[in-house]
């Protein structure tokens, strides 16, 4: 351990707390912690990579930021951190790291929230796994899209479907491998990249990711529904719903959930769009 490190602050409104905690968590092995209004990120390593990728985040989801950056004398943060750390549920399952123990009666599954995108705290990924507790059921096949930490295909596999993932970040596949085997549960198969590199169809997609990669991947994501199969959009602020929805206008919409300001769009298919 250094004499000393760096304390990042990234200052936000709020809403977009939870956001950006899960976003530095997938692009750092750091502990983070965060309040109200801020997320703090404590490291001896190189801040400067972390800095930019969060302000291109918050450019492009239009949020707003303030970061401040303050040397400090070495503590035992880690600890402090693993202790503020709360276990949540949604739906059927419970999502705990693994400084808790399981929960009887819940589907439960260990994700240790410094590690990766994806602990369930934010709203999106909270709607998505109440909706995957809703719609999958045993046997199903299911393509996580932008999978992160791997929690969604992870709770779709408690349930019995055969899972495939992906995501663009190399550090994100690993997550989610690493994640899977923290669990002893097993995929079908992961690739770096999106949905246009498989060439199989699936009973449901799940892609929660911000609005305008799901706009820009629609064509993509279509593409991998079979038929009366479903498909699960999260990520969406509720003022750039518009700039989604008209992406899957084809499809039909069976419901809407909002959490916060973060919409999740669940939509069916009612033909064989690769027929």
């Amino acid at each position: 351990m250094q004499e000393r490190y760096t304390e990042l602050r990234f200052l936000t409104e709020p809403a977009f707390v939870d956001l950006l905690a899960d976003y530095i968590a997938s692009i750092s092995d750091e502990a983070i912690e965060y309040g109200n209004d801020r997320i703090i990120l404590r490291t001896e390593a190189e801040t400067l990579p972390v800095i930019e990728a969060v302000r291109k985040l918050a450019e492009e989801a239009d949020i707003p930021l303030t970061i401040e950056e303050e040397e400090k004398e070495n503590v035992d943060w880690i600890k402090s951190y693993q202790d503020s750390v709360q276990p949540i549920e949604a739906g059927p399952f419970y999502i705990h790291p693994e400084w808790y123990p399981p929960q009887e009666g819940k589907i439960n599954i260990l994700i240790n929230p410094a590690l990766a995108f994806g602990s369930g705290h934010h709203a999106t990924t909270h709607s998505c796994l109440e909706a995957i507790g809703t719609y999958v059921q045993e046997g199903d096949t299911l393509l996580d899209v932008g999978c992160g930490s791997g929690i969604l295909a992870l709770a779709a596999r408690k349930l019995g479907a055969k899972v495939e993932l992906c995501d663009t970040d190399p550090l994100a596949v690993e997550s989610a491998t690493e994640n899977f085997t923290l669990n002893g549960e097993e995929f079908e198969a992961i690739w770096k990249g999106s949905a246009h590199k498989s060439d199989r169809c699936y009973r449901i997609v799940v892609a929660n990711i911000i609005a305008d990669v799901l706009k820009a991947i629609a064509p993509q994501l279509k593409a991998r529904m079979e038929k009366d199969s479903l498909l699960i959009l999260s990520g969406i602020l509720d003022k750039k719903e518009a700039i989604v929805t008209p992406a899957f206008c084809d499809l039909e919409l069976i419901e809407r959930k909002q959490k916060d300001e973060w919409v999740t769009l669940i939509y069916t298919n009612t033909k064989d769009v690769n027929g």
